[in-house]
C-alpha cells in the first residue's frame, strides 16, 4: 500500500468515527514527532499494538479485500504481570465492496458489533479436525440469543446488533449492498495478531508500504522503541 492511501483512509476514519459517535483516545492523534518525544510511559500503546491499523491483506487491492481498525485496549499474553489485562476493545471501518477474508483465532473470543452504519453481514463455518470448513452445523450467540447455523450461512448485523464468535468458528465480514461503509465494534479476549490468526488462505496480517508521502499518523506496529 502506499503510505498517501494509508493517510487517506486514516483521515475518512476520524471523521467518519465522528459522525457516528466514536469518540477516540487522544493517541490516535499523535503525529511522527510526537512519538519521538514519548517515552516509556506509553509502552502500553506500543508493546501491545494500540492504535491505528490499515491493511489490505497482502493482495495491493484495498478497495476490495481490506479492512480500518483501531485498537483501543489490549492485554499481553506474552507479558501478563506487566499488562494483567484480559480483554481488548478495537473499533473498525469495512467500506462497501470491501471483504475480511475468511479466518479463525485459536484462543480469541470475540463479540462484533455493528456500531453504525450500514448494515454487516458475516459468512460463517466451524473449523474440522484439520483446521478446513467444515460442512456441520454449530451454534453461536446474537445479542444472547442461541442460534444453531448451517455452514456458509450469511448473518446480518443491524446497527446496534452483536455476535460472539467463539474460537475455530471461521468468520468472513463485509457491508450488505447498497446499505453503505459499516463501523464496527469489537470485544474480546487479548488479542495477539502474530500468533492468533488462521486464515483460510494464506495471508498477510499488516501490509507492505511504499512511502511515497508523510505519515500523518504511525501505524500500531510502526512506533519507536517497538
Amino acid at each position: 500500500m502506499k503510505r498517501s492511501q494509508i493517510n487517506t483512509i486514516i483521515n475518512e476514519a476520524i471523521l467518519l468515527f465522528e459522525v457516528t459517535g466514536c469518540k477516540l483516545p487522544p493517541f490516535a492523534y499523535f503525529s511522527p514527532e510526537d512519538w519521538l518525544k514519548i517515552g516509556e510511559e506509553a509502552n502500553e500503546i506500543r508493546e501491545n499494538y494500540l492504535g491505528w491499523d490499515v491493511t489490505d491483506y497482502g493482495k495491493g487491492d484495498y478497495s476490495t479485500m481490506g479492512l480500518l481498525l483501531f485498537t483501543l485496549r489490549n492485554g499481553n499474553y506474552h507479558k501478563p504481570d506487566q499488562y494483567p489485562k484480559r480483554y481488548a476493545e478495537k473499533l473498525m471501518i469495512i467500506q462497501e465492496g470491501q471483504l475480511s477474508p475468511m479466518h479463525f483465532h485459536w484462543n480469541k473470543r470475540e463479540d462484533i458489533i455493528n456500531r453504525g452504519g450500514g448494515n454487516l453481514q458475516l459468512r460463517l463455518f466451524a473449523a474440522d479436525d484439520q483446521e478446513k470448513l467444515s460442512g456441520g452445523k454449530f451454534s453461536l450467540s446474537l445479542d444472547g440469543i442461541r442460534k444453531t447455523c448451517g455452514p456458509g450461512e450469511i448473518v446480518t448485523l443491524q446497527p446496534g446488533q452483536s455476535i460472539c464468535l467463539e474460537p475455530y468458528i471461521y468468520h468472513e465480514f463485509y457491508a450488505q449492498k447498497n446499505s453503505g461503509d459499516v463501523v464496527i465494534g469489537e470485544v474480546s479476549d487479548v488479542n495477539d495478531d502474530d500468533n492468533d490468526n488462521r486464515f483460510l488462505e494464506s495471508l498477510d496480517r499488516f501490509p507492505k508500504i511504499e512511502e511515497d508521502e508523510l505519515p500523518i499518523h504511525l501505524l500500531c506496529n510502526e512506533y519507536p522503541g517497538q
